[in-house]
């Protein structure tokens, strides 16, 4: 049986419960969590402000966690998708403030080779 390789994104400056909690969810859903970590310029442009730690650092922070599997650094230009086609997941999670990553997922899902489910969680309670 195929495993299901599950991909998420973020920027992940200071991990807090609520990353612990989607990553959590995220890792159920499948066998293998591939967690993407937005590059500095990328979260300059979408936050209006450069992170706190470098893309590095944050990557090396979220790969100490024991849901994650695998981590990826996320493109420098948004929109080329690259983490997506590297990865090639079954499944891509969104977390609940990520509706425009969601939705841009749901434009991109045709041009890929192969199909993934996106699934968008719900906030921690």
């Amino acid at each position: 049986m195929k495993s299901v390789k599950v991909l998420v994104f973020g920027t992940f400056d200071g991990i807090h419960d609520g990353h612990r909690f989607f990553l959590k969810e995220a890792k159920k859903l499948g066998d293998m969590l591939v967690v993407c970590v937005a590059q500095d310029s990328v979260v300059e442009k979408l936050k209006g402000r450069m992170p706190k730690s470098s893309t590095v650092e944050r990557a090396k922070q979220i790969s100490e966690l024991p849901e994650v599997d695998s981590t990826l650094l996320g493109d420098v230009d948004l929109g080329n998708w690259s983490s997506i086609k590297t990865a090639e997941p079954d499944i891509v999670v969104a977390g609940f403030d990520q509706i425009k990553l969601r939705e841009a997922l749901e434009n991109i899902l045709p041009d890929f080779h192969f199909v993934f489910k996106i699934i968008q969680i719900d906030k921690m309670e």
